[in-house]
């Protein structure tokens, strides 16, 4: 069957965000007398914020008991500045218009916390156009895991062999393709050229370069 629905990750992908998690995280790793190198942080890129927690607290043999107060010491900071430090992506209500226009159902799924889904669709205005929106933020495990692509499908009665993802992280592609979804990859420039994105579909340089081209091409 063709695709009819397609289902958009939002941080690094919608809005320019990373910067803002990269600055919370920094500082609540601060508090912990800890400086993580960009090559570190970028290998956790796409974790939710309590397994981003879970990996570098062991990792840094930090107090199990603080883990919560690290997670809730990032929420809040990024919630706190996202509106006002995070850019809309380029192209962004370009490709939701072009989906729009051809009849698709759109989601969001994401494994940030719904509080985060609620300023973003405030930010961009995109809200209207939503048919779905899903976190992991509840779920028993996040990307790399296609449970929060499952359930955004779901949630609009799609098929997931229908569906076709846009992802900017390794492991959010990794959960669109395990969903047994097409992904087009969106990778920050300075990971544009890594050999990892080879399971995606199609990779591009910005969400505003896809094309009828592309689109076609990908449905099969």
């Amino acid at each position: 069957m063709a695709l009819n629905t397609v289902i958009f990750d939002i941080d690094g992908l919608l809005i320019d965000s990373e910067p803002v998690w990269n600055k919370a995280a920094e500082v609540t790793l601060q508090h912990y007398g800890i400086v993580l190198t960009p090559q570190q942080y970028a290998s956790t890129t796409g974790l939710r914020t309590k397994e981003w927690i879970d990996w570098w607290f062991n990792y840094f043999n930090i107090d199990a008991t603080e883990k919560p107060n690290g997670e809730k010491m990032i929420v809040e900071w990024v919630l706190n500045h996202v509106e006002s430090d995070a850019a809309i992506m380029p192209g962004v209500h370009y490709i939701i218009n072009f989906f729009h226009e051809r009849n698709f159902k759109i989601g969001l799924a994401t494994s940030s916390p719904v509080s985060l889904i609620d300023i973003v669709l405030k930010m961009t205005g995109i809200g209207p156009y939503l048919h779905a929106t899903a976190s992991a933020e509840d779920l028993a495990y996040g990307k790399p895991h296609p449970q929060v692509y499952l359930d955004c499908a779901a949630k609009m009665n799609a098929i997931a062999t229908d569906c076709l993802c846009f992802e900017d992280s390794f492991n959010g592609m990794l959960a669109a393709k395990s969903a047994r979804m097409k992904c087009v990859v969106v990778p920050h420039p300075h990971q544009l050229k890594d050999e990892k994105w080879g399971a995606a579909d199609l990779k591009l340089s910005s969400l505003q370069n896809f094309s009828d081209l592309h689109f076609r091409h990908i449905q099969f």
